[in-house]
């Protein structure tokens, strides 16, 4: 999983959860005029609130977020996990809310019928409520707005201009490392020409090209250089990516795992 391709709205996400769970072990139920030495029961006393309310809020929460972290999309009954987590979580708030409504349910029919002596909701519900309701609208509203897909862990910087004479650092993810060619063969270092050009001799536009490092502002899609429409891979904010040429369809990298694809869309990459 990696953490690097988790957003904004994902962290809204996690953040909703870890307040749904704190919320879980407060009071379920309020009274008036309870001397504050009573001990309430919590959300996990309960097990409609608990299995519809807490582990429902918690579970979409966790496959929203690791949707998001897996390079390939997962399915579980024919539903990708990111959809199915979007539909957890909409059903925790909707139950959330109708607890909080009628914290318990038909046993105020019971009796005189005076709700007179009826419980409210407590705080722990109210809480639940508030969070549910959070991790929804953020997992909704991700795709949709641009302030919510920009990366939660921002890519880190291009290191420093190394000292004459001093080696870059090596290893792939490094912009100042020796690049490899576009061809496959041996790395590149920087400043030297592309592959099969002379020095100092003029090369055609199309061979002006050279490789270079980049990183993207939100998760863009990588799709086959063969033009299926449908994408092999998906590139990842916080992840530095050799550009490796320019291509007929748009700029031709390759990911982390040796994969190479087309990226149509690169407005707005980082160049390291």
């Amino acid at each position: 999983m990696n953490i690097r391709s988790l957003t904004r709205g994902d962290g809204v996400v996690i953040g909703a959860a870890v307040l749904l769970f704190i919320a879980s072990f407060l009071d379920n139920y309020s009274y008036d005029g309870v001397p504050d030495s009573v001990d309430m029961p919590s959300l996990w006393s309960s097990g409609p609130v608990l299995l519809s309310v807490v582990l429902a809020g918690l579970i979409g929460a966790a496959l929203v977020v690791v949707a998001r972290g897996l390079p390939q999309p997962r399915k579980v009954v024919g539903l990708e996990l990111g959809p199915f987590g979007v539909a957890f979580a909409l059903f925790a708030a909707w139950s959330a809310l109708g607890n909080v409504i009628d914290p318990v349910g038909a046993v105020d029919n019971i009796g005189s019928g005076s709700d007179s002596g009826a419980p409210d909701a407590g705080t722990g519900l109210i809480l639940a409520l508030v969070a549910t309701l959070v991790m929804a609208g953020a997992a909704i509203a991700t795709p949709l707005v641009p302030a919510l897909q920009a990366g939660l862990v921002p890519a880190p910087k291009p290191p420093t201009p190394q000292p004459y004479g001093a080696q870059p650092p090596a290893g792939y993810g490094y912009p100042g490392a020796p690049q490899p060619s576009a061809f496959g063969g041996q790395p590149q270092a920087p400043g030297q020409p592309p592959f099969g050009a002379q020095p100092g001799a003029a090369q055609p536009s199309a061979q002006d090209f050279s490789p270079f490092w980049f990183a993207v502002p939100v998760p863009r899609p990588l799709y086959g250089e063969d033009g299926a429409p449908m994408p092999i891979a998906e590139l990842a904010p916080g992840t530095w990516y050799l550009a490796v040429e320019q291509g007929s369809q748009g700029l031709v990298a390759q990911t982390q795992d040796g994969r190479r694809g087309v990226l149509r869309d690169s407005s707005g990459i980082q160049r390291g």
